[in-house]
Formats: structure tokens, sequence, C-alpha cells
């Protein structure tokens, strides 16, 4: 359990640079201004409360170990082989565990989840969640033999870690940007959210700072599973030290220093205090899982996710109708150990997520809340002797209410999984059939971007799907 806990920052000044920036960047404490490239959301829906939650599964998650094929199950086990999972239990010893079998059929076959997903398959049973499968990042429609032939256009650093997580997470594959999909909504859409105060950003991290939700104005805000994190931390009164610390900031915060600079830092931490104590009064007086709490406390992802839905039920409190949730949940480069430790986390995500929509039920608010899943490639079908490397395509999913998803379904097209077969480049790497480009955009369009923003966010869009279309690019969201 403690591996799946090293991307949690407990220590407050490990987290002031993302925390203590609250919704202003040093720029817009200096001149208050608006980035000059950010646009504004035209013609579109942004009444009612809507949320969506990233949960990015950093490393490469094994996502044809997390959707499997039952009908072509032979050829899946000849394929993974020591990698696969039975069919059916396997008493072993040791004992194994089968795939456990979805209802329905996509293309007329079946599939199932990995035996220790109970809980997506229950959630996937209840109409509360789909899969998206074969998605990558591509840049236009491409075929085997145009990637074999070296005539396709393919993005920037495929199959390295740092470049794919990153155009995960801002849509753009020929370049390097430090700006996010999430953080150019929140630039376009924040004038129109309800914020009281302004010092809390409508983007809100439980895992620091992230490209996802960077923005040209927009700097995500930082707590952690307890709550924000700030300056009066220090202040407790048995601690002669904290109050003398607790003491010197607030001193240093009250001067108004004439160099410009100073004057800066002093506001921009003053404004992190204040939204410090804003976030803080509104979680103590959030009630909403005291008589019945959904949440495991032995699941770390669970209490990340317990802290989100913490927060979306104070949404009125805070004066928000959009917010966009990010958590990173590192550790799925299994290039060792793979059966093990990928059905160790992927059932550790599979109950935290069941958690998730049981707590949104509570509040009311699970069809306003989108959840989705992200990782930056999926991994080779071919074992290296005891995991698999990286690849390309893999499955995600997508959860929400019931009258905000169509649930019980296979979106995308779900591969062959024949070495050599139509789908596999190589050494077990699946072309992707279903761009991240569509996979955004229909989440984004949801929330409330218009057409017309839509080339802006994601340039290659156009590729794949028109804009000015009324459906959505997938059809998972109803």
């Amino acid at each position: 359990m403690k591996n799946f806990k090293q991307y949690k920052r407990r220590e407050f000044l490990g987290q002031i640079s993302c925390a203590g920036m609250g919704y202003m960047t040093l720029m817009n404490s200096l001149i208050n201004l608006k980035a000059i490239n950010a646009a504004s959301i035209s013609n579109s829906d942004t009444n009612g409360y809507k949320a969506i939650v990233c949960i990015l599964q950093a490393g490469g998650n094994d996502s044809f170990n997390t959707l499997i094929p039952i009908t072509d199950h032979a050829e899946y086990v000849t394929t993974r082989s020591n990698l696969s999972i039975p069919l059916v239990d396997d008493p072993g010893p040791p004992p194994v565990q089968g795939v456990l079998p979805l209802n329905g059929s996509h293309n007329g076959k079946s599939y199932g989840v990995h035996p220790s997903m109970t809980g997506v398959r229950e959630l996937y049973h209840s109409g509360r969640l789909s899969f998206v499968s074969n998605v990558g990042t591509l840049m236009d429609s491409t075929s085997k033999q145009d990637y074999l032939s070296n005539a396709a256009y393919v993005p920037l650093g495929l199959f390295s870690h740092s470049d794919q997580i990153q155009q995960w997470q801002t849509a753009i594959k020929d370049q390097r940007t430090a700006i996010g999909w999430g953080g150019k909504i929140a630039d376009m859409i924040n004038d129109q959210n309800q914020s009281a105060s302004g010092n809390i950003s409508m983007n809100i991290t439980l895992s620091g700072t992230n490209i996802f939700q960077a923005g040209n104005d927009t700097v995500e805000f930082a707590i952690n599973e307890n709550g924000s994190i700030g300056m009066n931390q220090y202040g407790n009164t048995n601690n002669i030290l904290q109050t003398l610390r607790t003491n010197a900031v607030t001193n240093l915060m009250a001067h108004n220093y004439q160099d410009i600079f100073k004057n800066t830092f002093k506001n921009t931490m003053q404004n992190s205090h204040d939204a410090h104590v804003e976030f803080s009064s509104a979680l103590n007086s959030f009630n909403g899982f005291n008589t019945v709490d959904p949440f495991s406390n032995s699941n770390p992802v669970s209490q990340d996710l317990k802290m989100i839905a913490s927060t979306i039920g104070m949404q009125q409190t805070l004066g928000f109708n959009r917010q966009i949730f990010f958590l990173n949940f590192g550790g799925w480069d299994h290039h060792d150990s793979l059966v093990d430790r990928h059905g160790g986390m992927i059932g550790m995500l599979s109950d935290a997520m069941k958690e998730f929509n049981d707590g949104l039920t509570l509040l009311g608010l699970e069809d306003c809340v989108l959840t989705f899943t992200t990782s930056e490639f999926g991994r080779t079908l071919t074992s290296n002797g005891d995991g698999s490397d990286h690849a390309w395509g893999g499955n995600v999913m997508v959860m929400g209410g019931p009258s905000l998803i169509n649930g019980q379904q296979i979106f995308g097209t779900y591969p062959s999984l024949e070495l050599d077969g139509p789908n596999d480049i190589g050494n077990g790497v699946i072309l992707p059939t279903t761009p991240i480009d569509s996979y955004f955009a229909e989440i984004a369009k949801w929330f409330g971007v218009g057409p017309t923003d839509l080339s802006d966010i994601f340039p290659q869009i156009g590729n794949f799907y028109n804009v000015n279309s009324s459906n959505y690019p997938i059809g998972f969201i109803k």
C-alpha cells in the first residue's frame, strides 16, 4: 500500500507552490490581465452544475488485462502467454480467479473485466460506466500499412513516457507545451463561474502541479485527502515555535512593500492564505458523509476521491457551477510482476470508483459529474518475461449517472489481439483506432465548450470529427 501513496504531498513546503498560488498566477497578481490568447466560450451551455474528474493512471495501464475478450479468449491467451487471465477460476496451486463476464456484447462478441474489478463490473451493469476501446494519440487516421511504410504522420515521442503523458494532458501531439486542455477550458469558462471570492480556482488537483489543468490564465488549486494546506497550520497555540512562525508570516503579509516584486509575492501569499481559509471553512461546515460514509479508509484512492466528492458537495458554498478535478494514481509501469501488481492496483481503482459513485449518489449529483480515466499509452500484448512494455492503443473508462452517460457499452472498436494481425504493428503493439481528440472533445462539448472553440483546444479534431455536428464524437454521453 505504501508504494501507491508516493504521489501524496503531506508537507506544507511541498505543496505551497501549488496551493499557495490559489487561482492567481504571478503575472495575474502583477498586472491582473487576462491572457491575450484566452478565448471565450460562445453559444454554449453553462447552466447548472457540471464537473469533470480526470483520473490519470500514470505509467501506462495494461488495459488489455483490464477489458478482456471472452469470445476470442483463446487468441488472447496465445498472445499474452504468462500475462493472461484465465477464463474461469483456476483452483491452482496457486488459485487464480477468472475473468468477470460483462452483460451484453460488442460487435457480436463478449467481454469481461479483470477479476479484481468487481466495483467497475457493478457500475457497468447498472448503466453508470462504459469503456472506450483502443484509444491513443493519433495525428490522423492511420493504417497499419502507412505506419510500417513510414508514410504515417505520428505523434512526437511515441512510446516515451514524458511525451505521451504530456500529449494526453494537452491534446497537442506535434509539439511540446505546458498548457493543458483542462486549463484551456478553464481560461474560457471561468468568467461564467459564480465563485464569490475568486481566490479558489475552478481547477482543483489532488496531485499537485500538473499540465492538464494549467492554462494561460489558470493555475490549479492543490489540496490533499485531508483538505487544503495553508499557513495557519503553523498556528498551533500549544507550540511556541509554530505560533512565532505564524505571527511572523502574518506580519510579512500585512506589510506594504515599495518593491513591486516583493509586493506581488506578498499579495500572492495573501491570496493563498485567503483561499485556504475559505476552503477550510466550507469543508468544516460540510457534513455530507457524516451519517453514511461509503469510502474505505484503507484505500488511498478512495480517500482522494472522497475529498473530490466533498469539494463537489461544497460547490454552492464555494460558488461554482463548473469544476475540473485531477487525480494522478501512478505506478502502472509494470515491466515486471505485472499479474500481481496490476491486479492489486486495478482492484483498488475499481473499488474507489464504485465508492465515488456511491458518494455522488448520496449527494444527488451523480448525473452532474463525468469521471474518466487516462493513461499515456497501452502496453505490449507480448510478455517480456514477467511484465509488458510501452505500446500505443489502450482501453479507458467513463463513469457518470444513468441520465448522463450511455452505460453498459463498449465504444470504439476493440482490436484483434492476434500477433501480427490487423492491429499489431509489431511486438504486440496495438495501433489505436479511436483518437484522444474525439474522447476529450466529447467531454469538453458536454462541459459547455461550443463548436467554434473545440478546434482551438483540439487542433487535430477536424481530422476525425465535424465540430459543427449535433452529435457527440463517440456517443458515450447521452
